[in-house]
């Protein structure tokens, strides 16, 4: 019986995992450039570029908390929103490459690429609900800070396979015009091919779902424990810390490729942005020993410190092998905090409602890629440039208004702790 159990835990994770791979994969590969390409082939302003992941990212928190949360917590499926999440996103994503290159206009294949993301969100938030929710049912607490850092590693590692795929797509090996790999749509094809490949590795993967008798065991264990005021100020310094370090994501790339500042190409931006896939991988391996010894609120503090030096570095120096360190910390500061965050998370949540107050959790990383970009730093930029900065110059401001909210986060998270140390 024990190496039977272990062999289907070992299947368990191997399906998991093999998913994160697959996900992480496709954000590298179509993500890490679209900034780029929305920017500098179809001319639109920094501001608008960050829409591309806000609006989506307002409709996935949406659809998370009132339509999918929903239906997971009343009917307890997991497994079954993900199939569905990917599938209908991977048909979508091809349908979405044919409607961009029909009108003449490249700022209006730009507004129908925003548009049609914000659709296709809508399903696959079906996806992201699932799994937040499956993740906690499938472990026990103990186990689930362990677990999130190790799947930070075989998602760093996809990440790394998908910039570098990416990268050589954009412009056809170097043979083609740059954003050639959105136009003709080799980066829309290989992401919907790995969303219907990632379903696959989840038919090794049990439902999940809590039943009627486990729910009120679970509860005597872990809702004796949940109080909506420390959940409500945990999810304020999320907010802070995830919309203060994510503020940059979409910015980053056009910073890094500025024809008057370091003018990367796109393989050696994705080098660069390999760098922080390098660091997810070699931190996740390490990460569940390092968090069980320092404890999940100590470990975000720390991961939150690192997250706000990276921002700080990129803010006020301007040599490439910083960075190089600021793109290493960032990817060690996203695997802690990734990490720590969840395991609190799944402490403070009680089981019944993982559906619902999962998709509040998630909406402060969801939307701290889209809106922070589009209402932070995306203005600081367009506004600075105007009134005659330099580009380099006006996105290093942002980057340290960035720092800055990254750092009232973590002031919160002592507020966070202090309280929670008094509350019976």
């Amino acid at each position: 019986p024990g190496i039977v159990t272990f062999f289907c835990l070992m299947k368990v994770f191997l399906g998991i995992s093999s998913f994160q791979a697959l996900a992480m994969f496709r954000r590298g590969l179509f993500y890490s450039y679209l900034t780029i390409y929305l920017r500098h082939f179809l001319g639109l302003s920094v501001t608008t570029t960050t829409l591309f992941a806000t609006l989506p990212m307002i409709v996935s928190v949406i659809s998370q908390r009132y339509i999918w949360g929903v239906i997971s917590d009343r009917y307890q499926k997991r497994r079954l929103l993900i199939l569905w999440g990917e599938i209908i996103a991977g048909i979508l994503t091809v349908v979405l490459w044919y409607l961009h290159i029909l009108p003449d206009d490249k700022a209006m294949a730009g507004y129908i690429i925003i548009i049609g993301l914000s659709v296709i969100e809508l399903f696959w938030s079906m996806s992201n609900i699932g799994w937040s929710a499956l993740i906690s049912d499938i472990y026990e607490e103990s186990r689930r800070g362990s677990i999130m850092g190790k799947l930070e590693s075989f998602g760093g590692l996809g990440r790394m396979l998908g910039v570098l795929s990416g990268g050589l797509l954009y412009d056809g090996f170097g043979q083609q015009f740059s954003g050639w790999g959105f136009y003709h749509g080799a980066l829309f094809f290989i992401s919907s091919g790995a969303m219907f490949l990632s379903t696959l590795p989840m038919l090794m993967v049990p439902e999940g779902g809590v039943s009627s008798l486990e729910k009120e065991q679970i509860i005597t264990r872990e809702t004796s424990r949940y109080n909506p005021r420390i959940f409500q100020i945990f999810i304020v310094a999320m907010a802070l810390i995830n919309f203060g370090r994510n503020s940059i994501s979409v910015t980053l790339a056009q910073y890094l490729t500025l024809p008057g500042g370091f003018h990367l190409s796109s393989m050696t931006l994705g080098n660069i942005v390999n760098i922080r896939s390098v660091a997810i991988i070699l931190t996740g391996l390490v990460s569940g020993m390092v968090g069980k010894r320092l404890g999940a609120g100590n470990y975000l503090t720390v991961g939150t410190g690192i997250s706000v030096l990276s921002l700080l570095i990129l803010g006020m120096f301007e040599t490439i092998e910083l960075v190089c360190l600021s793109s290493f910390l960032m990817g060690v500061s996203e695997v802690i905090i990734s990490a720590a965050s969840y395991e609190l998370a799944s402490i403070y949540i009680p089981p019944e409602k993982r559906g619902k107050l999962f998709s509040v959790f998630n909406a402060t990383f969801f939307l701290s890629w889209g809106i922070a970009a589009t209402c932070i730093a995306g203005p600081i930029t367009d506004l600075l440039i105007q009134a005659g900065r330099s580009a380099v110059s006006a996105y290093q401001v942002s980057f340290n208004v960035a720092a800055a909210m990254t750092a009232s986060g973590m002031i919160l998270l002592f507020v966070l702790f202090a309280y929670a140390r008094r509350s019976p």
